[in-house]
């Protein structure tokens, strides 16, 4: 019997491939089922929406539906809080989104007709379950990081209830149901500080996910255990694991050279085994030119090969403007002093650099589809978080499951700096020796691979979100 699941994903390119790529292992599971999903249009570059589309052209059963392109919050608004701009974005959608699914649902008559038998969706988009009540359809929340992210998110409500203002640093560790450990408040999303409507965004964010009728995570079971099995036993609605949802191909960027990233991999096939360090920030992850000279230096001390993908501040200022070039940040003669071990780039491929056997470690901004990359190819991870749940991301890997080394997993690029030492010691660390660490990774490598497989942790949570899928037929 076919059956259709729609789909809501938040405008970012990651959550919107995430929700693909999800999509599809849902098809896998069940090819009765049709996937439509409601795609917010953004003034974003023509590439992304071409690979979205691509992601999409070989399978049938999922259609993709452009929401009307609307206009956008005040950009005073980002500057102040980017959890508040992204929330009020959904807002002014919520009617848009509600006129589509209606639309299906009223055309959709005779005993013949295919059922629309849920919604999901992004977690930036929980006030949407309003939707779904409306028309009496049952909605879930996709939630596109781990079980930490969504252990703070179900602790928020009822921190507010009692509490009812944001966070502080000076503030006490933090106890979170889910958490092995005391959360110190230093490794929360920048987000609970802000009091220009960024705290606020989470709660009102926060405050949705108990009316939904399912959590599904993008994680497995087996890399994060505890919170999984407090989930299980103590919480309603109940949580999928459906992870780790990965986009093995890879997004292009205008920004890549394909003449000089040939070159970086014939240099990349000439290195010994596991005896690179690739350094990558994510997709908005530049850094300022006092954090670019300390990592170089720490490179440089280090004495060990690398690649680093490099990337100009965006948003040029007095302090940026004069540089075109990433290498135009990095202190005079560096290149020549590593000429040979080490290479500056631009935009990367970083699944393409993960997966290559030169590569032993990475130093990475701690994004959770970066984490889970590193841990689908065996790669152990030196955290330098940036922004949104980052922080907390590097302390449940560092702190909760020693699947990482800190680099400065507290780190807040507008307030500090990781010095040049702490860089070297991270990254002697990642690449000298055979630690607990990097045996972990290893490990838990091949249970991420095969996490998805017929029988396996994340098929049987998946298996079990379609059957009950069916049962809200009845």
């Amino acid at each position: 019997m076919k059956k259709e699941l729609m789909f809501v994903p938040a405008p970012g390119i990651g959550h919107i491939v995430s929700t693909i790529e999800f999509a599809k292992s849902l098809i896998e599971q069940d090819d009765q089922l049709l996937v439509t999903i409601l795609v917010m249009k953004l003034p974003i570059a023509s590439f992304i929406d071409a690979y979205v589309r691509s992601l999409t052209a070989s399978q049938p059963n999922i259609t993709l539906i452009d929401l009307p392109q609307l206009d956008l919050p005040p950009l005073q608004l980002f500057k102040k809080s980017v959890e508040s701009y992204v929330v009020d974005l959904i807002e002014r959608h919520k009617p848009h989104v509600r006129n589509i699914v209606t639309d299906i649902v009223s055309s959709r008559t005779g005993s013949q007709s295919v059922p629309i038998v849920g919604i999901v969706l992004d977690f930036f988009c929980s006030s949407m379950i309003d939707v779904g009540n409306e028309l009496g359809i049952p909605s879930f929340i996709y939630l596109t990081s781990g079980s930490g992210f969504l252990s703070l998110m179900l602790y928020l409500p009822s921190r507010h209830e009692r509490v009812s203002t944001h966070f502080d640093l000076s503030d006490p560790d933090v106890f979170i149901p889910g958490f092995g450990n005391p959360v110190p408040v230093k490794y929360l999303p920048e987000a609970v500080f802000n009091t220009d409507g960024g705290y606020e965004a989470y709660i009102k964010v926060a405050e949705r996910f108990k009316d939904a009728k399912g959590i599904l995570i993008n994680t497995f079971s087996e890399l994060e255990p505890y919170a999984i099995e407090y989930f299980n036993k103590h919480h309603n609605p109940k949580v999928y694991t459906v992870g780790p949802v990965l986009s093995l191909k890879g997004q292009p960027h205008p920004e890549m050279n394909t003449a000089e990233w040939d070159k970086n991999m014939e240099w990349l096939a000439e290195q010994p085994e596991s005896s690179v360090v690739f350094l990558c920030f994510g997709s908005v992850g530049a850094l300022n030119v006092c954090q670019v000279k300390e990592i170089a230096k720490g490179l440089e001390q280090s004495g060990h090969r690398f690649l680093w993908s490099l990337r100009v501040p965006p948003l040029q200022d007095e302090s940026t403007g004069m540089f075109k070039k990433p290498e135009e940040m990095l202190p005079e003669g560096f290149l020549e002093r590593v000429q040979g071990r080490g290479i500056v780039c631009g935009w990367a491929p970083q699944v393409e650099v993960l997966a290559h056997k030169a590569i032993g470690g990475f130093v990475s901004h701690c994004g959770w589809n970066s984490i889970l990359e590193s841990l689908r190819y065996g790669v152990p991870i030196a955290t330098l978080p940036i922004y949104a749940e980052q922080q907390l991301n590097a302390f449940i890997m560092v702190k909760e499951l020693g699947l990482a080394v800190d680099l400065k997993m507290d780190y807040r690029p507008n307030s500090d700096v990781a010095t040049a030492d702490e860089v070297e010691r991270a990254v002697k660390c990642l690449m000298e020796g055979e630690s607990e660490v990097r045996k972990k990774v290893k490990d838990m490598a091949g249970i991420a691979r095969k996490a998805g497989l017929e029988g396996a942790s994340s098929f049987n949570s998946i298996l079990r979100f379609i059957q009950d899928l069916f049962v809200s037929l009845l």
